[in-house]
């Protein structure tokens, strides 16, 4: 009859335990590796320029030594680009105050969503531009670079807003790397995700 009663409280113990237990390992780098002569080369997002808000030039130079969260979305996007966002400003409002993380929008549709736009949009959502970037520019390369972070977008006149395009959010480091994603739509996911990024910004915390 004790070892009946034992057994199971071990192995609560035991998953207690593990449960105690953070997980030290690094996040990896996501996307396809090649092998250059010898070196290990990992996939990165390539560079970019494009405008923000505030109609200034921005590159990946621009996020030397930061990280940064991505997703892609339009403003008379209709279905999921509402809720995404709504997940984007719980991360604005988390990480507020620390200056080693940004977030970067961009628009899929550049030709209405002006700089403009783009800044009476961020106004609304009541966040600062220096912490939180929506980008627009030429459309052909705005697409490209979705693809550079396995975001699928495409025009549909089937689709709600004529496009289609998926919700994921992604968290870059330094170099161009992607680390972690998020579904946008899910909160939950989102929730998981912030460990996520508290993880990678403690490899950043000596820098």
């Amino acid at each position: 009859m004790i070892r009946k009663i034992a057994t199971p409280l071990l192995i609560i113990i035991a998953s207690l335990s593990a449960c105690k237990q953070e997980d030290t390992s690094p996040l990896p780098i996501l996307g396809v590796k090649e092998f250059i002569n010898g070196d290990t080369v990992y996939h990165k997002i390539p560079a970019f320029d494009f405008i923000t808000q505030d109609s200034l030039p921005i590159s990946n130079a621009d996020f030397t030594d930061k990280l940064y969260v991505a997703d892609f979305f339009f403003m008379s996007c209709p279905s999921i680009c509402p809720k995404v966002k709504q997940q984007m400003l719980r991360i604005y409002n988390r990480y507020e105050d620390n200056s080693k993380l940004k977030l970067v929008s961009h628009t899929l549709d550049p030709k209405r969503d002006t700089p403009e736009r783009l800044k009476m949009y961020a106004q609304n959502l009541g966040v600062e531009t220096d912490k939180w970037m929506f980008l627009t520019g030429d459309k052909d390369e705005i697409y490209d670079i979705a693809e550079d972070y396995f975001v699928s977008a495409y025009e549909d006149e089937d689709a709600p807003g004529g496009l289609d395009h998926s919700g994921k959010i992604l968290l870059v480091d330094s170099k161009g790397h992607i680390r972690a994603f998020a579904e946008g739509t899910d909160p939950d996911d989102v929730t998981v995700f912030f460990k996520d990024i508290d993880k990678l910004l403690a490899e950043y915390e000596w820098q």
